[in-house]
């Protein structure tokens, strides 16, 4: 089986490239895990009878939102946070939006796994919104995954807005302290290992270099793979004797940030 995650930075645009259309005809996912689809569904004008769509757009029109595309149909879909979550963790407009309600988590229930596609706060160059995502979101969000995984293992994807470590990003020292790369952004995915998760693409490629999957649309970055690794799948301990490879698909264009896969065996 192959999961896929994508950015696709708005997926009406990358339609109309026709990115998407040759992408899905290349790697022809059995579960694609969509972020920053910025449109409501029924907006993206494409034909894919074999797969069931679930859509979690933002109240906010061509904002942020995720998707997942399934060939295999779910049996149960969380949209969001829960509202007990995000109370606890007091999400509420914090000057930009209410973070629980800009389609930023999905989370499909399938017969072996959960599937949880999250676009995660950008902290903002002036990191204005570092706080909701250090003290409020990177802990709720941990707190959700959690609980999915007591019925069973969790396989969570998408961007997370962090390069984790030096090796996940081409100029790691004038970056320290940026947005993306903060020490408290850093903390926040060093949780999810704590929590037991794991990052797939680590687990088999521990110290590979130069795989990177954003770049800036500055200075060519792109073609000189000046990038960050910032999209990732991490999964739960139990299930990785379960994934046979991990991989970064730094050719499909169409968007500034590249598909990320696994697959199970």
């Amino acid at each position: 089986m192959k999961l896929y995650s994508w950015n696709v930075n708005g997926i009406r645009a990358v339609i109309n490239k026709g990115a998407f259309q040759e992408f899905i005809a290349k790697h022809d996912p059995d579960i694609l895990c969509l972020q920053e689809t910025k449109a409501m569904q029924g907006q993206a004008e494409i034909d894919l009878p074999q797969y069931e769509e679930y859509w979690n757009s933002a109240t906010k029109k061509g904002y942020s939102g995720t998707a997942i595309f399934t060939k295999v149909k779910p049996i149960s879909i969380i949209n969001n946070l829960s509202e007990d979550i995000a109370k606890k963790y007091d999400l509420v407009n914090d000057g930009y939006g209410d973070a629980n309600s800009e389609g930023r988590v999905l989370s499909l229930e399938f017969e072996d796994f959960w599937v949880v596609t999250v676009y995660t706060p950008n902290s903002k160059g002036d990191l204005s919104r570092l706080e909701l995502r250090h003290k409020k979101w990177d802990p709720a969000f941990l707190e959700h995954i959690k609980q999915l995984e007591e019925s069973k293992p969790v396989l969570f994807c998408g961007d997370l807005n962090v390069a984790h470590k030096e090796i996940d990003l081409a100029n790691p020292k004038p970056n320290v302290g940026e947005h993306g790369f903060t020490h408290e952004e850093r903390e926040g995915f060093d949780k999810f290992l704590e929590a037991g998760f794991v990052d797939t693409f680590r687990h088999f490629y521990p110290d590979k270099k130069d795989e990177y999957s954003w770049w800036t649309h500055w200075a060519n970055a792109r073609a000189r793979n000046v990038g960050w690794r910032i999209d990732y799948w991490l999964a739960s301990e139990s299930i990785i004797p379960k994934i046979k490879s991990a991989q970064i698909h730094q050719k499909s264009m169409g968007s500034d940030h590249c598909p990320v896969s696994i697959e199970l065996l």
